[in-house]
């Protein structure tokens, strides 16, 4: 998430600099409901007090409005295609959620 948070960050000043509008906030999806929780809240508790650098830097990104971080069901995020090894069924069901075509399909 933190990642996902500065390649954002990078976005907004490169579209900045080439006068572009950047719609805010930016909304990123997590199957994590943990790591929304955490990430969501600026109050450090005894289980995350060991949390990185980078946790904190999507917490101020989320309370400054540039980023906002909802819940996905796993079933449903997209990005698992590129992560994970899946069934064909569940592959073509995410794979058609990205519009992407097959250019070696038939015509």
């Amino acid at each position: 998430m933190a990642n996902l948070t500065c390649e954002i960050q990078w976005l907004l000043y490169v579209f900045v600099a080439l006068g572009v509008s950047f719609p805010a906030p930016s909304v990123l999806y997590s199957d994590s409901q943990s790591a929304i929780r955490i990430a969501e809240n600026p109050v450090a508790h005894e289980r995350t007090k060991h949390i990185e650098l980078d946790c904190h830097l999507t917490r101020d990104k989320i309370a400054s409005g540039l980023i906002k971080v909802l819940h996905i069901s796993t079933s449903n995020q997209v990005a698992d295609l590129f992560t994970k090894s899946l069934p064909t069924a569940v592959f073509s069901v995410l794979h058609a959620k990205l519009g992407t075509l097959d250019i070696h399909a038939p015509a």
